[in-house]
């Protein structure tokens, strides 16, 4: 007969391990995406519990004497596994807010709707640089990294290890708004570039054309020369994929260290 039988402290080891995995999936980019079965989450949060639960050696052993002080590991691995997801999560949002800046300057900013992926509003150039950005995201391997990166983060981040500070969580975040309003503007630098420059003809053509309505002809040409732009800037799209991803793995690596006393 097969024996089927296990310690106790296993299961609890395998459970605080699928506590963090699970809820760095429903936090991460891509895994994460509202429009993917809850189910179908669980499962793959499951299974890859179960494959690091085999890789992760030697098993050190929670010990705790009451149910509350379970449930302070288990709340420290949720919140890991929340803050590891939410790092990358973050970055993916600078995508949004240069779509916001482009619609801004061409006039689609009104034009907003609800996108299924995030449940926020969002904008036309912003729904279109996301699903790009999601493209070359699958293209590229970015999810077997932030896959490895989880795995790591048992090694430096024991199970039931955690230690927060503060102020290295502070530092992260200050270090990201900086590097998050730097990488927005960057993507959206040409056609914003462009329409600053249609802008200043436009000024000049009202002076000296008055009897010319500029308001009704700016708009005209904003539309067309922004949506130019982005035609043409296609191709420029994986370099500035490039520049989200580094700022992933920057953000991931300092949550960790803020994680794990290092920070």
């Amino acid at each position: 007969m097969v024996d089927l039988s296990f310690p106790i402290e296993e299961l609890e080891y395998y459970l605080l391990i699928a506590v963090r995995v699970s809820c760095f999936v429903f936090a991460a980019p891509f895994f994460g995406m509202n429009n993917t079965p809850n189910y179908l989450k669980i499962g793959f949060s499951l299974v890859v519990a179960y494959l690091l639960y085999g890789v992760i050696t030697p098993h050190v052993y929670i010990d705790y004497s009451t149910p509350l002080t379970y449930a302070s590991y288990v709340l420290k691995e949720a919140i890991t596994g929340i803050l590891i997801g939410l790092g990358a999560q973050f970055c993916m949002t600078i995508v949004s807010f240069s779509g916001t800046l482009v619609d801004m300057e061409i006039g689609f900013s009104m034009a907003s709707q609800m996108d299924p992926m995030t449940k926020q509003n969002t904008t036309l150039t912003g729904f279109y640089y996301q699903y790009a950005f999601l493209l070359i995201f699958i293209v590229t391997g970015m999810y077997r990294y932030l896959l490895q990166a989880l795995a790591e983060t048992f090694a430096l981040i024991p199970v039931g290890q955690t230690q927060f500070s503060i102020l290295g969580m502070y530092q992260a975040f200050v270090n990201f708004m900086v590097d998050y309003i730097a990488i927005g503007f960057q993507i959206c630098l040409p056609v914003f570039c462009t329409i600053l420059l249609l802008n200043g003809i436009l000024g000049i053509m009202a002076k000296v054309s008055p009897q010319m309505n500029m308001f009704a002809v700016g708009i005209q040409m904003k539309v067309l020369t922004g949506l130019g732009v982005l035609f043409l800037t296609t191709g420029l799209l994986p370099k500035a994929a490039d520049f989200v991803f580094e700022e992933m793995k920057i953000v991931i690596v300092m949550f960790v260290k803020a994680m794990g006393g290092t920070g």
